[in-house]
């Protein structure tokens, strides 16, 4: 039980923070389909600098995670850019951006990825190899019967991602920049006629998504299998759009369904293990969140209540 909440639990996180990433575009009134590729793009840009720095600093210092997941916020930010430019400035259809950029995304880290391990190691390799990332247990809290599993092996990056979703809830909940930015996905004419700036609000909003979905790429690159490569990522950022969706565009809600998510994942592998099934079993159940998702949407997409400007571009003419 212990490891199904273990590796359950360093899926849920990285998805948490790219499904808030989603919420705070769509919050701002952007529909945001392009989590996949900010995820790829600003996991390939921390990957990239961890790959730099290792030489420099050392196989196993620990301090270039830390900087691999800074120089990912910065990648994914940037190439939000792409989509906050389409669908901000030239309001092109919000949808078919996200999906383009996806696409785009896949094509640019695989080829960038080679011509870095070229001109690198001089061998055209379509991943980079990441140093293994420290663990840790939290003391009396992961001798808890049946949760302590949730406190045991931890990566750091929960601990950062715990802590960013937090002060995520209350930017979006407690301040004036959160109501305004709300309200941006709700009437943006009110945001506009009460002096705020809705271009700047949901620039802002889209490239806050984007630095978050490069948290998690790299994240989910140091736990999932200890590399970089564009075809590790294809379904994380559908999965994290769709627990936004199951949390009715809220933070709360939207943390259990990423939790739920990495339970079923990491429980359904556990079962294909104790049950001793041969390893062409394991997709099988790995495909457990998303059947899930499949599920979740027949019996809780009625209840949703997306924000009412989402996908709505900006026009200040039609007030």
């Amino acid at each position: 039980m212990n490891k199904v909440f273990t590796d359950g639990l360093s899926f849920a996180l990285p998805l948490l923070i790219m499904a808030v990433g989603a919420l705070y575009s769509e919050k701002s009134g952007v529909t945001n389909l392009a989590i996949e590729g900010f995820q790829g793009v600003g996991a390939f840009f921390g990957a990239l600098a961890a790959t730099l720095l290792a030489p420099l600093m050392g196989n196993g210092n620990q301090m270039i995670i830390y900087i691999a997941i800074l120089c990912a916020a910065v990648g994914g930010a940037l190439f939000s850019c792409i989509h906050g430019l389409l669908c901000i400035r030239f309001r092109a259809n919000q949808v078919i951006s996200g999906v383009v950029i996806n696409i785009l995304s896949v094509a640019l880290t695989a080829f960038f990825t080679s011509a870095a391990n070229t001109a690198i190691n001089g061998t055209a390799s379509n991943k980079f190899v990441l140093d293994v990332s420290a663990r840790f247990s939290i003391p009396l809290l992961s001798q808890i019967p049946w949760i302590g599993g949730l406190f045991t092996n931890m990566y750091p990056f929960e601990i950062i991602i715990i802590v960013l979703v937090i002060i995520l809830w209350y930017l979006l909940n407690r301040t004036r920049f959160g109501m305004r930015l709300r309200a941006c996905g709700e009437n943006p004419q009110a945001v506009d006629a009460a002096g705020a700036n809705v271009i700047r609000i949901r620039w802002a909003a889209v490239m806050i998504s984007g630095a978050l979905s490069g948290i998690g790429g790299i994240c989910f690159a140091y736990s999932l299998i200890g590399n970089f490569s564009p075809s590790i990522y294809q379904g994380f950022g559908y999965l994290a759009i769709a627990a936004m969706i199951f949390g009715n565009w809220s933070i709360g809600p939207t943390t259990l369904a990423c939790l739920v998510f990495g339970l079923a994942k990491s429980g359904g592998l556990q079962l294909c293990i104790a049950a001793g099934l041969p390893s062409n079993y394991t997709d099988l159940f790995l495909m457990l969140p998303y059947v899930l998702t499949l599920l979740l949407l027949v019996f809780f997409s009625k209840k949703n209540h997306p924000p009412k400007a989402a996908g709505e571009p900006w026009d200040k003419s039609k007030r």
